[in-house]
């Protein structure tokens, strides 16, 4: 018999009778999933009746594996009732490749139970009575049950109010013995609107996988939660060997930091350009390198990541055009070392190179870097690179996608150098293809020009947000030792962003 609550501890009140103004506190549970429980504002309601859905394949299974993992004890165990043709041993046989499951834990905090046989006899009332009889005489912290439409689907001649009635009873008993609970089941976005089965769900959550070109991306959705804010929109995680973890639309942007007013500058290990920005970079900026192919955009991010090193500041190279070990080489080619700060996890290089990346899920890695590292610089290198290592969806919205990581990174207050390729013009002098120079605070441009039949490069500082800084164009070179600014006059020339310049008068 399922034990009742009187929680007015007195009589049952009248339909008159006023509604409490006492606020009920409601507990939240940890989920266990990396990066859900900032998702949902904190965790999981206790004691909700929750629906997990999505398509075959989607990680309905896993995601209820991992939450019953993180919070079954010996005292308060986890139900976990399968009504699949699978039995619970061929289901553990794969869900125990992951990290998060812990055999010694089975058959007492985490209990399996096969009820395949009493769903296939078709009374859905025996089914309710062995689940409440288990529920009863485990008193379990969380329910599941995998999968619920399965018993639905077994009852051909069962009507809409049936089912409704079976799962509201079922929501009843087992909120009346304070489990949360999770129903798992296959629903596409268009039943989910039409289905009253939904309306008795406290919460629902939504996993999909999309294929996009050769590349499958999964996503998360809150569709419902009671109670309780969660951050809106789809979400993309990736199932490991440590199972699902998701990334938040909103990673980084939660708690905005202002900007003190005065800041020290970094500088760039490169003299004449931290003269020329007016002192260095401000710490807590965006910096953005562009410029064409060979024009050096890797060797001033080596040189800005080699001086904070040298300073005794931790540091992250995120690459994506080229290996770790080339990052290494070309710091030698540089005449700097960086081998002693990697080999002392000073320096964490970031290899981030998969085709099928979500921005959220960079952002993530770079964040993580940061708070093992506490790195105070970062360089990522390049943005082109980047671009071609998400998957073809994200590419749509990469302008966007910039902002938000870009807003996230600097909310840190690590000090961000960004990388981006030009395809140089000679008719042009434009700041980058993407259009992303708005998220930048500072600019510095990089170009090649023709001068006596030869090309030079040349420099330039765009932009120093709320900072002045030099209007020259300098000539700088890539040696042995490094990067460095030249003294070479270039006031006779007129027409040096054109990449032809021409004397103001003949010599």
């Amino acid at each position: 018999m399922v034990r009742k609550r009187n929680h007015t501890g007195g009589a049952r009140p009248s339909k008159a009778a006023s509604i409490p103004l006492e606020k009920v506190r409601i507990r939240k549970l940890a989920t266990g999933i990396p990066g859900l429980d900032s998702i949902l504002n904190g965790g999981l309601p206790e004691l909700s009746f929750n629906i997990i859905t999505g398509g075959p394949g989607s990680g309905k299974t896993t995601m209820a594996h991992q939450l019953v993992f993180a919070n079954a004890t010996p005292l308060r165990p986890a139900l976990y009732f399968t009504i699949l043709g699978e039995s619970p041993i061929k289901m553990m046989r794969y869900q125990q490749q992951y990290t998060f499951f812990d055999p010694a834990r089975l058959n007492g905090a985490v209990r399996f139970i096969n009820l395949s046989d009493t769903v296939f006899k078709g009374d859905l009332g025996e089914v309710l009575r062995e689940i409440i009889q288990h529920v009863e005489a485990a008193r379990p912290a969380i329910v599941v049950v995998d999968s619920f439409r399965t018993a639905l689907r077994n009852r051909d001649d069962m009507g809409e109010m049936e089912a409704q009635f079976f799962l509201q009873q079922l929501a009843q008993h087992l909120t009346a013995w304070e489990a949360t609970t999770f129903l798992i089941g296959e629903y596409s976005l268009a039943e989910m609107n039409e289905n009253p089965v939904f309306t008795i769900a406290d919460g629902v959550f939504w996993l999909s996988q999309v294929t996009e070109r050769n590349s499958v991306v999964r996503k998360l959705q809150i569709i419902k939660l009671r109670g309780q804010y969660s951050v809106p929109g789809l979400h993309t995680f990736r199932i490991t060997e440590d199972g699902l973890q998701t990334f938040s639309r909103t990673l980084g942007l939660e708690h905005r930091q202002p900007r003190p007013r005065r800041r020290p500058r970094l500088s760039t290990g490169i003299p004449g350009l931290d003269a020329m920005m007016g002192g260095g970079i401000p710490q807590g900026d965006s910096l953005l390198i562009a410029g064409s192919s060979g024009t050096g955009k890797s060797a001033f991010g080596t040189h800005f990541i080699a001086e904070g090193l040298k300073h005794g500041e931790a540091g992250i190279m995120a690459v994506f055009e080229e290996r770790p070990e080339d990052c290494l080489r070309r710091a030698h080619h540089l005449g700097l070392n960086l081998d002693a700060a990697t080999e002392k996890g000073k320096l964490e290089l970031l290899y981030l190179r998969p085709l099928d990346l979500s921005v959220d899920e960079s952002l993530q890695a770079i964040i993580d870097a940061v708070k093992k590292t506490g790195a105070k610089r970062l360089v990522i290198d390049s943005l082109v690179g980047f671009e071609m290592a998400l998957a073809p969806g994200f590419r749509t919205d990469f302008r966007e996608s910039l902002y938000r990581m870009m807003a996230s990174l600097t909310n840190t207050g690590v000090t961000v150098l960004s990388t981006v390729e030009l395809d140089e013009s000679f008719t042009e002098f434009r700041f980058s293809q993407y259009m992303v120079s708005f998220l930048a605070d500072d600019i510095v441009r990089l170009r090649y020009v023709d001068i006596g039949g030869a090309l030079r490069r040349l420099l330039t500082v765009v932009k120093m947000r709320d900072s002045s800084h030099s209007k020259n164009i300098r000539e700088y070179e890539i040696t042995r030792s490094g990067v460095s600014l030249t003294d070479t006059r270039l006031d006779q020339y007129r027409a040096l962003i054109s990449g032809i310049p021409s004397y103001w008068k003949n010599p």
